[in-house]
Order: structure tokens, then sequence, then C-alpha cells
């Protein structure tokens, strides 16, 4: 397939006006003035934005999917993502008895190692849960933590831990800088959140090897003029990617500004949060076998408490531009490469030779009018 006619986004800029082939599932080249090979179909954006694939790195579950379900519930989470745009993401678990991590974790390494042929690619598990701290627990069941360590996730793994991409630590806990250090040194990209860390802490934990912040100022300390806690530190700390939620709800809208004029586009991460609900009505769902009510398109625990989001990450591109007001070349960088950063990928949420083929098309108003995609045969 050839795309002609678009302003392509590059990762830093859109390039106007330049032209994409796609062939047997990937980008084969792009270029200005490209001409279409025998029986090769076209496709004329008319000058519209062309963005690479969304990266969503912390996404719980999808259109009544839930990674916790297994391999078959990731599947069927692949395959509606891809539909919205989605490139690649990072199916997160929940806190819960150590079996059911177990199943969740062997059903996202059966969806990486046996792709879904139309559907977004499984770049590993962001593993939310147990080494969290129970203070901060949010809408996770705290009677499933535990102090972090290797052998703990090896159980948890079943000795797979080459299938976990991220994973989230309150790094006060007893074990802290011994398991980061190593997770790290394997490659896995550590994460502070859910966690009553002080800035000082926050800072070591980079020290040892962290490098992502779990939706930056939710389920952490607060930032305070005195004890500017993990926000303060993850804010100021270069070496950390910060997460944040963009539904209009979780994040005061200057929260979400302060975040990303601290970050800037290298390093703010838009993420869903996804529960179950996202992309079904308001209505009574659950999250880690708890009942959640979502009203209005607010996800919320019987006693109050946020329970993930209904977000997508087209929407939070929207909300980035229209409601937050980010420049629409940093925006784009928080949902594609950007994420893809965060977690080592060095394809999706690109539109580089041999990234994956998925393609949004935005009007001139960011409006998402289409999703291109070829997957290979």
């Amino acid at each position: 397939m050839l795309i002609r006619n678009a302003a392509v986004y590059n990762g830093n800029e859109f390039v106007r006006v330049l032209d994409v082939r796609v062939r047997d599932g990937k980008i084969a080249e792009t270029g200005t003035g490209l001409r279409p090979e025998p029986g090769e179909r076209t496709a004329d954006l008319e000058g519209d934005f062309l963005l690479p694939g969304f990266v969503d790195v912390h996404i719980h579950a999808f259109g009544g999917h839930d990674t916790m379900q297994g391999e078959a519930a990731v599947r069927a989470m692949s395959r509606e993502l891809l539909r919205l745009g989605v490139a690649a993401f990072c199916p997160t678990t929940m806190s819960a008895d150590p079996e059911e991590t177990l199943r969740a974790v062997r059903g996202i390494r059966a969806v990486m190692d046996r792709p879904e042929p139309a559907g977004a690619r499984v770049l590993g598990a962001h593993m939310e849960a147990p080494f969290l701290q129970e203070s901060k627990a949010g809408a996770q069941r705290k009677e499933y933590f535990t102090d972090p360590s290797m052998e703990a996730l090896e159980k948890l793994t079943g000795g797979d831990t080459a299938a976990v991409r991220l994973i989230t630590v309150a790094p006060e806990r007893n074990g802290s800088e011994a398991f980061i250090r190593q997770a790290s040194a394997a490659g896995i990209h550590v994460s502070v959140g859910h966690t009553a860390a002080t800035a000082e802490q926050t800072h070591l934990a980079a020290d040892w090897g962290a490098d992502h912040v779990t939706h930056t100022f939710n389920a952490q300390t607060p930032l305070h003029h005195r004890a500017p806690g993990v926000p303060g530190a993850a804010l100021t700390d270069s070496r950390l990617y910060c997460e944040m939620i963009c539904d209009g709800i979780h994040l005061h809208r200057d929260t979400v500004r302060l975040l990303a004029r601290c970050k800037g586009p290298e390093r703010a991460v838009a993420v869903t949060d996804a529960m179950e609900a996202a992309g079904l009505p308001d209505g009574e769902y659950a999250l880690g076998g708890q009942k959640v009510t979502v009203r209005n398109g607010e996800a919320r625990l019987a006693d109050g408490t946020l329970a993930g989001s209904v977000l997508t990450m087209p929407g939070a591109l929207e909300n980035l531009i229209r409601l937050f007001g980010i420049r629409p070349e940093e925006a784009c960088a928080m949902c594609t490469c950007t994420p893809a950063d965060s977690v080592g990928e060095a394809l999706a949420g690109r539109i580089i030779p041999g990234a994956p083929a998925v393609l949004t098309r935005w009007s001139r108003d960011w409006r998402m009018t289409g999703v291109l995609t070829e997957t290979a045969e």
C-alpha cells in the first residue's frame, strides 16, 4: 500500500508532503513523489496528518477482556487495540493470587511468541504488582503485596522473567535495592509506583536502575513545597520517564501541563491504565476481582477509589492537544515514540523502515478519521 500526500510525523515534527509505502505488515520506505508499484493500492491523505501507531505501556484491559484472564483475553485485546491504531502494548497485571499472576504472564508470553496476525504487538508484561506499598494500594488488592526479590519474581513468572518488560516497585520496601539492581541488569525496566517513598528514596531508586514512574501523582506521595515526594523527584530527575493518565479525571489540567513542561516530549509518557470497560458503555464491571462502577466515564470502586480508566490512546492524544493545550508535535511524541523509548522499543511508535505498518490519520483540527494498517500474510 502507498500512502500519499500526508503530513507525516517523524518523531519531532510534521514533514509535508511525504509518501509512505508499507509492505508485508511493515513500513518499507518514505519519500516524496513515490510512484505506485503494479497492482499496489494507494491512499491519498490530501494533506492530513499521518501518525505512527500508538504505544501503551500501561493497560490492564479493553472491551471486556482483561490481562489477568490469560492468553485468549490478551489476544482479544491485541486485535481490538489494533483497530484503534495501537501498534504495541504492555498487557498489565494486577495484584492477585500467585497462580492467577502466573496464568497471566504465561498468556502474555504465548502472544509474544505467536502474535495475532491482525493485532497490536505485545511487548511484554507490565507487572504492576505485587511489590507495592499497602498505604498506596489504590485499586490494587493489598493482601497479595510482598517485598521484592528476584526469587519472588521467578515464582510469579514460572521462571520466565524475560516475559516482563516493565515492573512497578515501591522502592521503600525491604529488598528493593537488590531487586532493582538485578531486574535492571536483566533488562527489565523498573518503575516507581504505588509507593510512600520520599523524593530522596525516589532518586535512590534511579541510582539503582529505575527509569520509570507509574501514573505520576496517582497512588504515591504528593508534591509539597518542603517534601516534594515522588512527583517532585520524578519531575526533576532526568533519568525517569513519567507516565500520565490524560483522561481529565486522574490529573488536573495544570498538573498535566506541569508534567509536560518539566519532562518534555522526550520523557512524558501518555498511558491509558485502562480497565475492561474501555470501549464499552457505562455500567458495572470488575478490576482485579473487585466490583467497579463506571459512570460518566469514571471507573471507581465502591469506596470511590479510582479504578483505572476507560481512556483510549486516541482519546489521550486528543485530550493532550485539545483539553490540555500541549503542542501537537509534543503530544504525538508522548503517545508514540516516547512510550516506546521508555521500555526500550526501537521500532513501534515510529514511521521508519521496519516499523509496524499501523498508522492513524488525523484531520487538521485534530480528530482521528481513520486507522491504516497492513498486516503480514
